[in-house]
């Protein structure tokens, strides 16, 4: 059983999260944090993803297994866990970077350690969700993910980032077993959200759920639409898609706009089915927000880990557990409401 973790990036928003839920709930675990600013303070590792030369402390202390929550753009921690035969739980790749890593991961790859992808909406959750039924995956034919996200919740660096230099490239929906070229916030529709948030404008929305749940898990029709809590923002955004603004500004500009953090906020997405049978569908509430959600998804990843019943290989996060076991993890934490719907 492992017993030494290290969070890579564990000062971040997320990562700091992750190490108070992993503290909280893991108290035989030695938890180390990696980062490019380490206190005197022995479980704080001098780690700079973009220094290979700093890993050698990953050895040193033992570390048996790796979150990674900070950018790691030319995967050298993903490289490193691969060739120690240490396990990796990876929860901040956009889907660009995700299919980069996997190709680093490849079937012929011979693994001695749980490489794990957590990447997507609120660390990789969503397939787990769509898969919580008991219904054969294939008599799926469109998963939609609505997403509601509050410009006054806590928000990290990165994903305003990914933003800011995505948004005025086009990415992939799948529809019909087709690939369809689209921008973020255009080809609005109304959706009524639970809890009471009403009914919104939503835009296109890119996650790496369009890829995994269409090219991995076979789903024909896979779509992401999103809406801010401020229905001027987003209607404000959609304006300056269609009048291509995006494209003329400068990134420094772009990350302005996506740049903002609040205090705070709730974090509500919906995730809907609908298969040969009928139509189904969950709703949740995290009520501290996307950061607690995000880290607790990962912090589940790795007690899944740490319960060694996964043997040595690559997996998508959703694939660590078994039908319904997600949505009985999520709705025992305190913080999260889920509602089925019909």
């Amino acid at each position: 059983m492992q017993n030494n973790i290290l969070i890579v990036g564990g000062k971040g928003l997320v990562g700091g999260t992750i190490n108070r839920i992993l503290q909280e709930r893991q108290v035989q675990a030695s938890i180390f944090i990696g980062t490019r600013n380490p206190k005197n303070n022995s479980k704080e590792l001098l780690i700079d993803v973009n220094t290979p030369s700093t890993f050698e402390s990953i050895t040193a202390n033992k570390i048996d297994l790796i979150v990674l929550a900070v950018n790691d753009s030319h995967n050298n921690i993903l490289l490193f866990a691969q060739k120690h035969g240490i396990d990796y739980v990876d929860i901040t790749k956009p889907t660009p970077a995700l299919v980069d890593a996997l190709q680093l991961v490849d079937d012929k790859t011979k693994l001695n350690s749980r490489i794990v992808f957590g990447s997507g909406w609120m660390g990789g959750i969503v397939p787990g969700l769509v898969f919580s039924k008991d219904i054969d995956k294939d008599a799926i034919t469109t998963v939609r993910l609505m997403v509601y996200y509050s410009i006054k919740d806590k928000a990290g660096e990165s994903s305003a980032h990914f933003m800011a230099e995505n948004v005025a490239v086009p990415f992939v929906n799948y529809v019909n077993k087709e690939t369809v070229e689209v921008l973020h916030f255009l080809d609005s529709e109304q959706y009524s959200f639970s809890f009471g948030l009403g009914k919104r404008e939503v835009y296109n929305f890119d996650t790496p759920d369009l890829y995994i749940l269409n090219q991995k898990e076979g789903i024909d029709t896979v779509k992401v639409k999103m809406t801010y809590n401020s229905k001027l923002v987003t209607s404000l955004l959609g304006w300056m898609q269609r009048l291509s603004i995006f494209k003329r500004m400068s990134l420094s500009a772009r990350r302005k706009v996506f740049g903002g953090s609040g205090a705070g906020d709730v974090s509500v997405f919906e995730v809907l089915v609908d298969h040969k049978g009928g139509k189904t569908g969950i709703a949740l509430e995290s009520r501290r927000g996307q950061a607690e959600l995000t880290a607790l998804s990962a912090v589940l990843h790795v007690e899944k880990l740490l319960s060694n019943t996964h043997e040595a290989g690559k997996y998508f996060a959703h694939q660590l557990y078994e039908t319904g076991e997600v949505l009985t993890l999520l709705n025992a934490y305190p913080s999260i409401t889920i509602k089925h719907l019909s």
